[in-house]
């Protein structure tokens, strides 16, 4: 759900804490950086109950309905003043004027104070109501209420102009940061804008536009040129261009023809097409991709956490902190009581924590939505922080770091057998199994995808297939398979995938099958080695000599071959048990049998073009156009936000701290401690944003697969 109405981070604290008490609320997020707030939509009723109760003027809307909150307060004086360019120019007018009557001395000072007060009414209005609504429910310690306390004790000391000058700058500070985070929102959910609205269904002869999730498997929708494609389906009728960019990162369009499939957010750039749905929007690509991209937020990093319960205890050390210095700092100083009170507001002025609460998780935010923008899609803020601390690798070696496109080398028959006699059952026998030697297998003899000669079929993962065709039993896969049944095999010495084919308890034969190294793999393997990745491994089902062939290709340190999944399993709980405690362990791999240590691994990573759903939905990180350098171009962006965020702690606390000597011991301006404690925000919240903006990876893509 989109959430808007909540104007400060400490607000959205409160609102996902008043969450966590409610029964199946507990993992309730509030999303203040990306304006969103998650939960069961089972509870809906009693989320919009507490929000009236806590912030009455926020209102949520779900991604794709209707406002959930109508009847928000929405009274005409409301109205009026959140007009905020109106409200805030009319309290600086009259702020102004206000120094014009104090200058002139007029011999009373009750135009001045009528003309300070009517400033700071309009600018305080929201602060003082919110901050007075929020004592009435419980929630006493915010910052509205150091801004309220702070301004109306300068008030009761007789600072006038300070009260009003603090209240302004302070309200102008905050729509200026609530203005630039809101633009930093629009620009960072552009990246990873990837819904389409509607779609052309066909009925009775006649188009007419629905929602996508209303259209069922089988229907036929139309796709004029210039729109996306609204469903997965298989092209019945047109030819057109399709860019597939937004989910393979591809940039050459592709010619569709009848017979082909198209995956929805494609782009149909020429000619109109209908296809037949295949799959409801839900099950899509695309929409998977949403998911993930729309969930990113709901898991928070460690530091955001950690910054959200600094901040609940912070601010009430700071009350009390202030609350001590008025009684003590006259017992060390010549000081009155006056003075000590003004130095206290001022320590509550800059002490509030917004500049880290907002700034810090918009860097993450960031970081995901410039991540998206680079064709990586990470499935929380954590992932960044993870992957920081990554110094060890593991890839799967088929359709990681070569292309998993198998090319048939040649045909080695046995016996009676001939090569196409074998090459034709070898292609039968494996017609049921999507594996990618499996699909090679029957690209090479025709494109068979089904067989009802085969009787009976199973699939050993790792090892191969049995089947039943023509009254024989046929086995096709590796020789530890054929061992199994007591059948011998040779060992050819030449490079490859080798499938070895037993029938009637005879061994036929086998093909010999090469997959190719990914054009980016080495660079890619030599950029990790740069940013210190300590140990690099690569797993594989494939054999010893063509494991190693690779390896060495790539400057890999250490390979396993021939592992089974159970294999790959263990080997990665070696290494992981090898690796020290505060390093992080990350696999990287496409396939079915990769999801569980995919799943398994500190970060998993899943190669999405090619990948299996399973896979994907298992991985925290999803590469959508398969391309192996994305993997360093990601530890860039992550070791750059990670920067960015420690900037960002650092540069605030470190002004705050010098804000508050100099205003409690130097007789700082409580107006001037005001401008430091929003420029802080503002300027952390800009930095926050070099990350969409300023961010530029060294690492350049030479092919986009």
């Amino acid at each position: 759900y989109e959430l808007s109405g909540v104007d400060c981070p400490t607000c959205a604290i409160g609102i996902e804490q008043a969450l966590h008490g409610k029964d199946g609320l507990e993992t309730a997020v509030v999303d203040f950086a990306g304006g969103a707030i998650r939960f069961n939509p089972v509870y809906e009723e009693t989320v919009i109950s507490v929000l009236k109760d806590v912030e009455p003027n926020a209102r949520i809307k779900a991604s794709s309905a209707a406002e959930v909150l109508p009847d928000a307060d929405t009274s005409t004086i409301n109205r009026i003043f959140s007009f905020i360019p109106l409200r805030l120019l009319s309290s600086l007018v009259l702020f102004a004027l206000g120094l014009t009557a104090l200058s002139l001395e007029l011999g009373t000072p009750w135009p001045e104070w009528i003309l300070f007060a009517a400033s700071y009414a309009l600018a305080g209005y929201p602060v003082v109501f919110g901050a007075v609504r929020n004592i009435l429910k419980g929630r006493i310690i915010d910052e509205l209420f150091l801004m309220t306390v702070a301004t109306i004790g300068a008030f009761a000391i007789g600072e006038l102009p300070e009260a009003a000058a603090v209240m302004l700058f302070y309200a102008v500070g905050e729509a200026l940061q609530d203005r630039a985070v809101s633009r930093s929102r629009d620009a960072i959910r552009g990246t990873m804008a990837l819904r389409v609205s509607t779609a052309r269904l066909v009925s009775d002869n006649e188009v007419r536009e629905v929602s996508p999730e209303s259209v069922g498997i089988g229907s036929i929708i139309e796709i004029l040129p210039g729109d996306s494609v609204p469903l997965d389906g298989m092209v019945t009728e047109g030819e057109s261009w399709v860019d597939t960019s937004a989910l393979t990162g591809e940039s050459v369009p592709r010619r569709v023809s009848p017979g082909d499939t198209l995956s929805a957010g494609f782009i149909n750039e020429d000619g109109r097409i209908r296809l037949q749905t295949t799959k409801e929007y839900g099950d899509s690509a695309i929409a998977k991709v949403k998911k993930l991209l729309d969930e990113a937020s709901s898991r928070k990093s460690k530091t955001e956490m950690v910054l959200s319960r600094f901040a609940a205890i912070y601010t009430p050390v700071v009350v009390g902190l202030a609350a001590l210095l008025i009684f003590i700092l006259p017992l060390f100083f010549d000081w009155t009581f006056s003075d000590s009170i003004y130095s206290a507001m001022i320590l509550l002025v800059i002490s509030c924590p917004c500049a880290l609460v907002v700034s810090v998780p918009l860097a993450y935010f960031a970081g995901i939505g410039r991540a998206s923008r680079d064709k990586t899609l990470l499935r929380g803020s954590d992932i960044l922080d993870g992957l920081s601390r990554v110094k060890t690798f593991v890839f799967d070696k088929t359709g990681t770091l070569t292309e998993g496109d198998f090319r048939l080398q040649s045909i080695v028959p046995a016996g009676d057998w001939d090569s196409e006699s074998l090459l034709q059952t070898a292609a039968e026998v494996l017609s049921l199994s999507n594996h990618p030697i499996a699909r090679s297998v029957r690209d090479a003899w025709g494109g068979i995808t089904e067989s009802d000669a085969v009787d009976s079929f199973k699939e050993i993962k790792g090892k191969g297939v049995m089947a039943e065709a023509g009254g024989r039993r046929i086995l096709a896969g590796s020789s530890t398979l054929l061992l199994q049944e007591g059948i011998s095999s040779p060992n050819p010495e030449e490079p490859g995938s080798i499938v070895h084919l037993a029938v009637g308890g005879k061994y036929a034969g086998y093909l010999l099958l090469s997959d190719s190294i990914k054009q980016d793999s080495a660079e890619a393997i030599s950029e990790l080695k740069a940013m210190g990745t300590r140990h690099l491994v690569m797993l594989t089902g494939d054999r010893k000599d063509r494991g190693e062939q690779v390896a060495r290709s790539l400057g890999i340190d250490e390979v396993k071959s021939e592992l089974l999944p159970e294999g790959k399993m263990a080997a990665l709980e070696d290494i992981i048990t090898r690796s020290p405690e505060d390093e992080g362990v990350a696999f990287i791999g496409d396939g079915l049998n990769d999801a569980p240590v995919i799943l398994r691994a500190d970060i998993g990573m899943a190669m999405g073009g090619s990948g299996t759903d399973l896979a994907i939905e298992s991985a925290d990180v999803v590469f959508m156009d398969d391309n192996p350098i994305r993997i360093p171009r990601l530890m860039n962006l992550a070791r750059f936000t990670r920067r960015i965020v420690i900037g960002n702690i650092v540069f605030a606390l470190v002004i705050k701290l010098g804000f508050m000597v100099l205003g409690v011991f130097a007789g700082l301006p409580m107006w001037v401690a005001v401008i430091g404690d929003v420029g802080v925000s503002i300027l952390a919240v800009l930095n926050s944003l070099r990350i969409l903006y300023g961010y530029k990876s060294n690492i350049v893509i030479k092919k986009t697969i």
